[in-house]
């Protein structure tokens, strides 16, 4: 069986196609034939040494896939041969074949192909508890979506625009604005040095936005600051580009809320997972939600892959077809 495991810690280079035994799953554990396997920032994370450091090397990438059922293990009854499935969180994703706890996975309807699965379980799921449980966007709130032609950054908008907030994206290029206003942004500012807080405020009558998601590194940390109102809410995400250092929490401006949104908390049960992807799949199957193309890459082109998302160059989904 093919996998992308990392042999050491470091760049793309540490990236290699391996052979290894064809896995089997156990009691309450299903096989699943990978169709798509989403890359993802933690990735990258992971690579570079922040983070499974408990695991051996070689380390098995990747965490977020959809596929088929190929084999069931002991007392699995609510899955069945073939029925096609997708998760968020399963170690070692970048493969031909997984096994996976029956409690990480949730049925994909059949109106719902494998990219579009792939493609929304991690940013969908993010994008859902940052927009409906971290801050709950209410009607008429102002949102300021850092990276906002990415894949996270385009469901994002579209979620702050179905509970009818306005939505100023922030992009690093020009040659983002079309992806960013095509997925419902209001305002696209192009900027890839932080300065735009000048331009959030001119845009709110000198009020700032009710919220600010940024995932965008300590480069925008004082900016995002400076764009929010009064009382205004801080979410911050995206641990690969690191943090903003020490914070002393009586140098916060104008009584706003920081916090650190982990989408996990968001489905911090099975049936969580599957109550929050059912909502995403509807809104999908509604028209309501649109899920960018995918960049799709081979297996064996992992590498190629990390190094297009660390280029920051790209706009949407990256994933690995076995």
């Amino acid at each position: 069986m093919k996998t992308i495991a990392m042999t050491a810690i470091g760049g793309p280079e540490v990236l290699e196609l391996l052979d290894l035994p064809e896995p089997v799953p156990g009691p309450g554990e299903v096989l699943v034939e990978v169709a798509a396997s989403g890359v993802n920032f933690m990735d990258v994370g992971v690579r570079q040494g922040m983070a499974w450091h408990e695991m051996p090397l070689p380390r098995a990438l990747g965490v977020e896939g959809a596929g088929r059922v190929a084999a069931l293990g002991e007392g699995v009854a609510d899955l069945a041969l073939g029925q096609r499935v997708a998760w968020v969180y399963a170690p070692g994703s970048y493969a031909e074949r997984i096994v996976i706890p029956t409690a990480a996975l949730v049925p994909v309807p059949d109106d719902i192909d494998d990219r579009t699965a792939a493609s929304l379980m991690m940013q969908g799921l993010t994008a859902s508890h940052f927009a409906t449980d971290f801050y709950p966007v209410q009607p008429g709130d102002v949102a300021l979506v850092h990276a906002a032609a990415g894949g996270l950054g385009q469901l994002l908008t579209q979620i702050i625009k179905l509970r009818g907030g306005t939505v100023i994206g922030r992009v690093s290029s020009a040659a983002k604005v079309d992806a960013a206003r095509a997925a419902g942004a209001d305002h696209v500012i192009v900027d890839a040095e932080g300065d735009f807080a000048a331009e959030i405020l001119r845009l709110t009558g000198g009020e700032g936005a009710h919220v600010v998601y940024d995932g965008s590194g300590p480069a925008t940390f004082d900016g995002s600051l400076a764009s929010l109102r009064r009382s205004g809410t801080f979410c911050w995400y995206g641990p690969v580009l690191g943090g903003p250092g020490r914070i002393d929490i009586m140098s916060l401006p104008r009584s706003i809320k920081l916090g650190y949104a982990v989408f996990s908390d968001h489905i911090h049960t099975p049936e969580l997972l599957r109550v929050r992807t059912t909502r995403l799949f509807d809104w999908v199957r509604a028209g309501k939600l649109r899920v960018a193309p995918a960049r799709d890459f081979a297996l064996s082109d992992a590498a190629e892959a990390h190094e297009a998302m660390e280029s920051r160059a790209t706009t949407g989904k990256l994933l690995l077809i076995p």
